[in-house]
């Protein structure tokens, strides 16, 4: 097995439950990005929703 994959595994089993769920999703839609050989195009759903966040934020002034 490749040493990502080793050091994933074992992190997998470190991390708190949610911390893993949540990686487990990310890995996932790469994998399926890296499939469908769209990396460079994609965005993880994450990324999308931390950004709309950022907008949705109170100004600061």
């Amino acid at each position: 097995m490749e040493a990502i994959a080793e050091k994933l595994e074992i992190k997998l089993h470190e991390w708190k439950p949610e911390t893993s769920q949540r990686v487990r999703v990310l890995v996932a839609e790469i994998i399926e990005l890296a499939d469908d050989d769209a990396l460079d195009v994609g965005r993880s759903r994450f990324v999308e929703q931390e950004v709309v966040d950022l907008l949705d934020e109170p100004a600061s002034r």
